[in-house]
């Protein structure tokens, strides 16, 4: 303990490129040291890294070890920031980006670990952005429906193929010897916690969510038999397990774990969870009607409701899957950041580089400023947010970006904005389907890495019409994972409890303004026209571009 009788908890979050650790007060969710680390392999999107053998378009793997890692390098690094005797430490929370799945043995052991396994491209873990078992999803779907399957309207009507079943299937029906090897298929945000206190748990968040776990159960033996004579047995082989609540205590760090992180022994591990639903408690968004929108490479937009409905399009709709006791809602946008991004590494010509390096910022900062400067509509553009498939409200990740309106006279700065603006109009969408059946938005809350860009939140806040509140925090998830931490060591009675003493937030901090709205509703108008025409089946040109870009490249 330390000299003052402070306690204070671990929050990890394990991301898409790395890895950040953040030591808190448990009395005021103070935050008072962190550390990141980045992954040796990041993601592996192109050749298997232990033998360089080429992978599909699609794929997105990620190395165990680089996890493991991260408690080796990122917590002893932030206790030392901190400056705070381990023995004050009560317990440690972590999140994970998800679905991103493994298959292991029975032990715990990846299957690409194993001796002579690491050549074969379904032995290592599956990245939430792995869309290459799209067809295995449609499957899923297609019989689903065909058989009324009554989990379906939870998810929006339609399975996702970032998720474990069609993950799962896809690894069947293309390396049956791999899916025989596999013991265990298991979220990474439940590995996670397998490495820390030797107890294998399932949480009921990506079980909900990422499991097509509804009232009580997965889907049936039958329906499984019915996709794949041998996927029947998948979920009482694989995959059952009994869920453990959020804020529940997994058990305690082992002596290996406490040698990795530097921690006490013994101390309180938190049930695993994912890191858009566990960022809620950072931002204390844990009330009905105030929906949090994580904002990073893509956007997850979660929401706890005293009502069951059925949300167009959703991710999920699970009880108790973000705070006990009520619904959790949860909704997305596969690309965002990570749309910006392509579009500065791909589409900008040198000149705008070397004038950002003159001036001494990034090629972002010069591309937003120069977006700013203009009114709305001025560069007659509307995008579709599309660059990485759609997660809401069409569930299809087949689909693609377009932009409309381009001229001679059209620059890198319009289309930047203009994709800015797209992705606002997806949340939007989103919202908007909320609102019209029967879960309406009171409260819009951001958090993630792309809260830096003034000028981003404020299109959001015009596009959307209402004022925008921001998350107090730079470390979100790591937040909202010592939270919970705090709660499975009983320093609070729940997380709604810990979330108002630790949580942070600034409300309302951005505000619409009116004349820009008023723009927006019009361009807002032509990108619903442009969503249902190459989403909804008027014009199914994208798909028949993604099936001819797959055939030339097979």
């Amino acid at each position: 303990m330390s000299a003052n009788g402070d306690r204070y908890v671990v929050g990890v979050d394990f991301g898409t490129l790395s890895g950040r650790a953040v030591v808190v007060r448990v009395s005021d969710g103070a935050e008072v040291g962190s550390a990141v680390h980045e992954y040796r392999h990041g993601v592996i999107d192109d050749r298997l890294p232990e033998t360089g053998a080429p992978l599909p378009g699609g794929w997105a793997l990620q190395m165990p070890e680089d996890w493991r890692c991260v408690l080796r390098e990122a917590v002893p690094k932030a206790l030392s920031a901190a400056e705070v005797d381990p023995g004050s430490v009560i317990g440690i929370g972590t999140d994970f980006t998800a679905c991103t799945v493994l298959p292991t043995l029975a032990d715990g052991t990846p299957l690409n670990e194993v001796p002579g396994l690491a050549d074969r491209p379904h032995a290592y873990p599956k990245l939430w952005k792995h869309h290459a078992a799209q067809r295995h999803a449609d499957r899923i779907n297609g019989l689903a429906q065909e058989r009324g399957e009554p989990w379906l309207p939870r998810y929006g009507g339609r399975i996702s193929a970032e998720w474990q079943f069609a993950k799962a299937l896809q690894v069947l029906t293309e390396d049956p010897e791999i899916y025989a090897r596999t013991e265990r298929w298991i979220e990474a945000a439940d590995w996670i916690i397998w490495q820390l206190c030797g107890v294998e748990t399932r949480n009921v968040c990506t079980a909900g969510y990422k499991g097509i776990h509804s009232d009580g159960k997965y889907p049936s033996r039958d329906y499984l038999a019915a996709l794949d004579p041998e996927f029947a047995d998948f979920v009482e082989t694989r995959l059952a397990h009994p869920l453990a609540p959020l804020g529940g205590l997994a058990g305690q760090l082992t002596p290996r774990a406490a040698a990795w992180t530097g921690l006490p022994a013994g101390i309180a591990v938190a049930v695993g969870n994912v890191d858009a639903h566990v960022t809620a408690a950072a931002a204390n968004a844990v009330e009905p009607g105030q929906m949090l929108a994580i904002m990073g490479t893509s956007t997850c937009h979660v929401m706890v409701s005293d009502v069951l409905a059925d949300v167009p399009g959703m991710c999920g709709v699970v009880r108790d899957g973000i705070v006990p006791g009520r619904w959790g809602y949860e909704a997305g946008q596969s690309g965002v950041g990570d749309i910006f991004g392509w579009f500065v590494e791909h589409c900008v010509p040198a000149d705008y580089a070397e004038e950002a390096a003159r001036r001494g910022i990034g090629v972002h900062e010069h591309l937003t400023a120069l977006a700013a400067a203009q009114r709305p509509g001025q560069h007659g553009l509307v995008a579709l947010d599309w660059h990485n498939g759609n997660r809401s409200v069409l569930v299809d990740h087949d689909l693609s970006g377009v932009i409309v309106g381009q001229t001679l006279a059209t620059r890198p700065e319009d289309q930047y904005r203009a994709l800015i603006e797209a992705t606002a109009f997806g949340t939007r969408t989103i919202v908007s389907a909320f609102d019209t059946s029967g879960v309406p938005v009171t409260e819009f809350i951001v958090a993630g890495g792309l809260l830096k860009n003034q000028f981003l939140m404020q299109v959001y806040a015009d596009v959307l019409r209402r004022p925008l509140s921001v998350i107090d925090s730079e470390q979100g998830p790591a937040l909202g994972s010592a939270i919970h931490a705090a709660v499975a060591a009983g320093a609070y009675p729940d997380i709604t409890v810990a979330a108002a003493a630790m949580g942070k937030v600034r409300r309302a901090v951005y505000q619409p303004d009116p004349a820009s709205a008023d723009v927006y509703d019009r361009l807002y108008a032509e990108y619903e026209r442009l969503h249902d025409y190459f989403g909804r089946g008027g014009n199914d040109v994208l798909h028949r571009l993604h099936a001819l870009r797959g055939e030339v490249r097979a």
